[in-house]
């Protein structure tokens, strides 16, 4: 199966997807061997694909030059979480078929993030898609580059990608996840956590309505007065570290 990213750049789906456990800081998915921005910036300068620049954060997806094979992915979580009404549109996911990229060129490109957010139930999947009219036909396939990441194609193109049990990969930024499974108060706070980012409970947090300053404060306070799975708590912590800052003292 060949795949094209952003119109005019594509990558063949080989049997060999990446044995890397995914990163969920709260705002990125990171599939990435480094742990420091140091190691980040190496490996970057050393692989070729889609990367951020300044003022410019695309989806990054990072190919070795020598075999083109798909190295890393950092994809970014969207802002805007889609109605309830609409997530209920959501098509029937395909079965997921493990495999990785390899690179038809070696050459840079430019991979544009996802705009809308949607959100399974209890939040035990994040699906992102590139816009609402994915919606209107079904996804063609599910290809799974690395454990519980998926990217989600449609007539050849990467329309958008998922993350199954985000709360087990819940971790800060270049930290590898605690192995242990999530106990259900973090589960909970993620819900929430997920629901005081995105609109449109952050759209009310901006205009201070109080309902949403309420629970931006409860939810600070429940995470820092949670005693298990802390590594996850203070992921959680740090993700609406901001939003507290800007908006817990109204």
């Amino acid at each position: 199966m060949k795949l094209s990213f952003d119109a005019d750049w594509y990558a063949t789906v080989t049997d060999d997807p990446l044995h890397i456990s995914p990163r969920f800081t709260g705002d990125s998915v990171d599939v990435v061997q480094y742990v420091n921005p140091e190691e980040r910036e190496r490996s970057l300068a050393h692989t070729f694909g889609s990367q951020d620049r300044l003022w410019d954060t695309p989806d990054i997806l990072r190919f070795d030059p020598d075999s083109r094979n798909l190295v890393g992915a950092e994809l970014q979580l969207p802002y805007v979480s889609a109605a309830a009404e609409t997530s209920t549109r959501l098509p029937v996911m395909p079965a997921v078929q493990r495999g990785g990229l390899r690179a038809d060129e070696v050459r840079d490109f430019r991979h544009e993030t996802c705009t809308v957010l949607c959100r399974a139930p209890g939040d035990t999947a994040l699906i992102c898609l590139r816009d609402l009219d994915v919606l209107d036909e079904p996804l063609d396939a599910r290809i799974g580059i690395a454990p519980d990441v998926a990217l989600l194609v449609q007539h050849g193109h990467v329309v958008g990608w998922s993350l199954t049990d985000p709360a087990r990969h819940l971790t800060t930024h270049f930290t590898a996840p605690d192995p242990t499974p999530p106990v259900p108060a973090t589960r909970h706070l993620l819900t929430e956590c997920l629901d005081l980012i995105t609109t449109p409970v952050l759209d009310d947090l901006v205009d201070g309505e109080p309902t949403a300053l309420a629970r931006l404060q409860a939810a600070d306070k429940a995470l820092r007065e949670q005693h298990e799975d802390r590594h996850r708590a203070d992921a959680l912590l740090e993700l609406i570290a901001t939003y507290v800052q800007d908006y817990g003292n109204w």
